[in-house]
């Protein structure tokens, strides 16, 4: 249930060590690759191997954020090729042609090791101001429908290849006047239930692996009178997404130290709301704490609270099987 981010570019390098040593003593469950982590492709390939080896039986996961565009981890820089952002790949591309350019991405991912890239981006076009999706021509279109024939090229090419996927970032970033990274964003007055359309689509297709759920605020489904983002909101997690939609795979926290959170929520609540929520897998850039027992901090938490609570408990066995189930099919 945690995937964290880590130091270290090279798998001589202590911290990377220790993250393996992690892996292996089971206490952690994946990480998170930022461009940090990249010196070169080798080392990459290096450091992979290392993680995959700590934990042969229960493959762990190795993410990163590689849509194309702007968010890439892997660079021309570092010898990997790189593809156009979304709104150009939708533009000058049929579904099929995306679908082909996606699979030579996903190839070059999973030769590095990886195991799960954080994509595709469901967010409709809907906001042309938007700070973080707009901006950066993150969603594919406006059209639910056309964001839909995209996206599942997109995991199409993931699945040819072994790799799992996270559709994000729900339940709808791409109206958002505000980016979660810097604080609270409040969705309340420009949020419409189009911005569902893509994860009922896909997930009646049953292709999604993961739901990534972002740091969005709406006060039609606020939990009680607290101002809950949809990341530590049952509301959302449970109700919307599990009940409405039919939901029954992985989900997976946007991170968990953007201002929306770490600024309002101490370390334990977050931990504790995000699994009561229905939260399966915890994500932290380790960009905000900065500390290499974070891991282990997370940890904590959750055997504590599962020993004072059956609820929580029975929480965590839910989440461990959806993950479980998973990581076999990575296999």
């Amino acid at each position: 249930m945690i995937v964290v981010g880590f130091d270290g570019d090279d798998a001589g390098d202590a911290s990377v060590k220790a993250v393996a040593a992690e892996l292996k003593a089971g206490r952690l469950g994946g990480v998170m690759y930022l461009k940090k982590n990249v010196a070169s492709l080798a080392a990459v390939e290096q450091m992979n191997a290392a993680f995959r080896g700590a934990s042969p039986d229960l493959p762990p996961f190795i993410t990163l954020d590689q849509e194309g565009g702007a968010v890439e981890r892997l660079t021309e820089d570092v010898g990997f090729t790189e593809i156009p952002r979304a709104v150009v790949i939708a533009a000058e591309n049929t579904p099929d042609e995306a679908e082909a350019i996606y699979r030579k991405m996903a190839e070059g991912i999973v030769k590095e090791g990886f195991t799960v890239n954080f994509g595709p981006v469901a967010d409709l076009n809907s906001n042309p101001d938007n700070q973080v999706i707009a901006k950066f021509g993150r969603a594919f279109s406006a059209d639910p429908k056309t964001v839909v024939d995209y996206d599942r090229a997109f995991i199409a090419a993931h699945h040819a290849v072994g790799l799992a996927t996270a559709l994000k970032h729900f339940p709808g970033h791409g109206s958002s006047t505000a980016d979660s990274h810097e604080g609270f964003v409040d969705i309340t007055k420009t949020w419409s239930e189009d911005e569902l359309e893509p994860y009922r689509a896909l997930i009646g297709e049953g292709v999604v692996d993961m739901v990534m759920v972002g740091h969005l605020y709406h006060a039609d489904y606020a939990d009680g009178a607290e101002q809950t983002p949809s990341s530590l909101s049952k509301r959302w997690i449970d109700g919307v997404l599990r009940t409405d939609l039919g939901f029954d795979g992985v989900v997976i926290s946007d991170d968990l130290e953007m201002g929306a959170i770490r600024d309002h929520f101490t370390l334990k609540q977050t931990v504790v709301e995000g699994v009561r929520a229905g939260m399966d897998i915890l994500l932290f850039s380790n960009t905000g704490y900065q500390r290499p027992t974070l891991s282990k901090e997370v940890l904590d938490i959750l055997l504590t609270q599962a020993a004072a609570d059956p609820a929580f408990k029975a929480r965590i066995e839910e989440s461990y099987g959806r993950i479980v189930a998973l990581k076999e099919r990575l296999k």
